[in-house]
């Protein structure tokens, strides 16, 4: 780790911990590679769990098609919608949750 980095990573204050378990094996695997990355443990599982985490929510708010697909995709939302008579017969009977009369 460059001195710059230490120095940004030291004056950066946290304001929560975060402690969970793990097995003598998997904590070797972790240390084994922080060093690889010449990170600390701490360091290291925080920047892995964060870039998994933003991934992970990016996944549920984006995505991507070639051109093609996108124009598909596209043409099926402008589309009018389509008239399906049994979805329009189960949407007018009251739901589990409405009183009943």
């Amino acid at each position: 780790m460059t001195k710059a980095n230490t120095a940004r990573k030291a004056s950066t204050k946290k304001a929560s911990r975060l402690s969970f378990r793990v097995s003598t094996m998997q904590r070797r695997v972790i240390a084994y590679a922080a060093c690889i990355n010449d990170t600390t443990i701490s360091d290291f599982v925080r920047e892995q769990s964060l870039t998994a985490a933003q991934q992970i929510i990016a996944d549920q708010v984006q995505f991507r098609l070639p051109k093609k697909q996108w124009k598909e995709f596209c043409d099926a939302l402008d589309a009018p919608p389509r008239m399906i008579p049994a979805l329009s017969k189960l949407l007018s009977k009251p739901g589990p949750l409405e009183a009943r009369r």
